[in-house]
């Protein structure tokens, strides 16, 4: 069983920035695919950003945040991070953190088995 924690959701500017964390249980952090999803009112929860265990730990990134946010891992501290660029109004959304032990994991929601309760973005224009 794997227990997700997330932190640093909030309010902010057209333009800031915000740090997400995501905190891990278990002993063999470093093996799961981790993901961040986002949902939107009234929209589905689509897929953000991503570890691939099976990639040695490649990254992907929806076109939708290439280039603005960055994904990152510390398995010393069994945390994942989301840092977040130039936001838009477009970005807020609650978002969830996800994990999956399989070997290999895509990019859809339904893949992972894994999720943590969510945090609020809230992006202001």
């Amino acid at each position: 069983q794997v227990q997700l924690v997330e932190s640093g959701g909030g309010l902010v500017q057209a333009g800031g920035s915000l740090r997400l964390s995501c905190a891990a249980s278990g002993r063999t952090f470093s093996r799961y695919n981790m993901g961040w999803f986002r949902q939107a009112p009234g929209k589905e929860r689509e897929f953000v950003a991503r570890f691939s265990r099976s990639g040695g730990g490649s990254t992907t990134y929806a076109d939708s945040v290439k280039g603005r946010f960055t994904i990152s891992r510390d398995n010393a501290k069994n945390t994942m991070y989301l840092q977040m660029n130039s936001l838009k109004p477009e970005d807020t959304a609650v978002y969830y953190c996800a994990a999956d032990t399989s070997i290999i994991v895509g990019l859809r929601p339904e893949e992972y088995d894994y999720w943590g309760q969510g945090t609020q973005v809230t992006v202001s224009s």
